[in-house]
């Protein structure tokens, strides 16, 4: 068990933790781990069967609220730039006919960046997935899954597509 999984241990029972590793690693029957985690999000029962205006509406509700988060976030005159830059990617994401394929790098990078500039250089440390879950153990439990998703993945368009609604329902909520 990993030092990160060990501090999520404390917050979340095993089958969830487990469940990340199968929803990572398994090309076929990921959906159920997919529903696993997004329970500890606080979602319904079936996130996995969300149907395409219920995700409409989850990528609206994502946008609109990290956007103000983003908007929110008092930052350094240094990282105003990074913090115009992170907008305006986010208004890139996942525009007309998206391709969560093409979009999943992208995402992590906006995910990344907003929480750098919510928390600083403490975001690089190895300390910060335990720092985040005694902060705040709801956006530790998020961090931990966002930070567990591979840099790139062999996936199939409906996979990429969990793994980015389920980073997104949490910030639409948080």
């Amino acid at each position: 068990m990993s030092l990160q999984e060990e501090y999520i241990s404390e917050f979340l029972d095993s089958d969830t933790v487990k469940a990340l590793s199968v929803f990572i690693d398994n090309s076929n029957g990921y959906e159920k781990s997919a529903d696993i985690i997004a329970k500890a999000f606080g979602a319904a029962d079936n996130f996995s069967s969300m149907n395409d205006d219920a995700s409409s509406k989850l990528l609206i509700s994502f946008k609109n609220n990290l956007t103000l988060l983003i908007q929110k976030t008092w930052v350094e005159k240094s990282d105003i730039a990074l913090k115009e830059q992170l907008l305006y990617q986010l208004n890139q994401l996942l525009t007309e006919n998206p391709s969560w394929t093409e979009n999943y790098s992208l995402f992590r990078q906006i995910i990344n960046q907003a929480v750098f500039l919510m928390f600083g250089q403490k975001t690089d440390s190895p300390d910060f997935a335990e720092y985040s879950i005694r902060i705040d153990p709801e956006f530790g439990i998020f961090w931990w899954y966002i930070s567990s998703l591979p840099q790139t993945a062999d996936w199939s368009e409906e996979k990429f597509r969990l793994a980015m609604e389920l980073g997104m329902y949490f910030l639409a909520n948080y």
